[in-house]
């Protein structure tokens, strides 16, 4: 069992930068693979970023590559998204998952962990 906790979301305006945290429990994080989805209002859940067991394989959405990093501390058992250049358009509740396989790709029925999402809202 994992359990999953988000931080660092919050309202930043257009341009601007936040880091997401997420926090897991267990002895066992770096066997899990991670994943950062997101949900804006009246929208499907969508695939953001992962990364695998170890950190030396990662991937991230079309809409966010070259402005958003996903990165892993399996010491502090912590997983990160470094947020950087936000639009309005990334405004939504963002949620991290864990896989416990070596990486997970983009389809969230792959995930067998999710925290409850911290929201973030990019100002115009």
């Amino acid at each position: 069992q994992v359990q999953l906790v988000e931080s660092g979301g919050g309202l930043v305006q257009a341009g601007g930068s936040l880091r997401l945290a997420c926090a897991a429990s267990g002895r066992t994080f770096s066997s899990y693979a991670m994943g950062w989805f997101r949900q804006a209002p009246g929208k499907e859940r969508e695939f953001v970023a992962a990364i695998s067991r170890s950190g030396g394989r990662t991937g991230c959405a079309d809409s966010v590559k070259g402005r958003f990093t996903i990165s892993r501390d399996n010491a502090k058992n912590t997983v990160y998204l470094q947020m950087n250049n936000l639009k309005p358009e990334d405004t939504a509740v963002y949620y991290c998952a864990a896989a416990n396989t070596y990486y997970s790709g983009s389809s969230h029925d792959e995930y067998d962990y999710w925290g409850q999402g911290t929201q973030v809202t990019v100002s115009s």
